[in-house]
């Protein structure tokens, strides 16, 4: 269960189209890209070749320059952007290809966050020898911030330790909820707001009772007897 990569996304996209073609007839395309599209994956991808939907949230035309289009397109994850200006190609009557493509945003994550392998290096070395941790805390946040945009339940102390070894969430360790329905991603979390696990509920929030399972863990986060053992052997 990945919730980066499973989030939606957001690209900057240069596309160089095959011949001459009006600003206003390129308009028209590329509104024809919005909503719901039907995609079949290119020859070169890592998934099997079958015609599937997808969902394009926004598709903005930036800049345009010659035969040179600048996008920026917003859409669910799994849709292949070279496709996409290849196809706006075919509806302009002459062909495109994408020429430069660059990820700007996955789930909450912006481009402006990321930092590079140097910085983290550069960071490290100031952490380990001059014991300076300033510039460290800055590039590092918790995984809690991927939680942002799904359902989170709190569960109480004496449950943790049994989730951290793979038990399901029972009905009588949750202390507070986000409404959720059956089938969701929801992540688990202490009074504290650590994150202890993510799983799938088995039910919707509305007929969450006192007794049976919730949610079925499918990635425990927290390391074991962190918080104390209270079931007996």
């Amino acid at each position: 269960m990945n919730l980066i990569t499973k989030s939606g996304k957001e690209y900057i996209c240069l596309m160089e189209v095959h011949c001459e073609f009006s600003e206003d007839k390129l308009r028209e395309v590329s509104k024809q890209f919005v909503g719901t599209i039907y995609q079949k994956p290119p020859v070169r991808s890592s998934v099997k070749r079958r015609v599937r939907k997808r969902e394009i949230y926004s598709l903005d035309l930036l800049e345009i320059s010659g035969r040179r289009v600048l996008m920026r397109i917003s859409s669910e994850p799994g849709t292949y952007m070279r496709k996409i200006c290849h196809d706006m190609g075919i509806l302009l009557g002459c062909g495109a290809h994408m020429r430069e493509l660059r990820r700007t945003k996955s789930g909450i994550f912006k481009e402006d966050t990321l930092v590079t392998l140097q910085q983290v290096s550069e960071a490290l070395y100031l952490y380990n020898n001059c014991r300076e941790e300033d510039e460290l805390r800055r590039i590092l946040i918790p995984m809690e911030y991927a939680f942002c945009g799904i359902p989170k339940i709190i569960v109480d102390d004496e449950t943790v330790n049994s989730l951290a070894y793979g038990s399901p969430l029972m009905a009588p360790g949750i202390v507070a909820f986000q409404p959720f329905k059956k089938g969701d991603v929801v992540a688990l979390i202490t009074w504290k707001g650590e994150g202890i696990a993510l799983g799938k509920a088995l039910l919707d929030s509305k007929s969450l009772g006192r007794k049976g399972e919730v949610v079925k863990t499918d990635r425990v986060l927290i390391e074991k007897d962190v918080y104390p053992r209270t079931w007996k052997k």
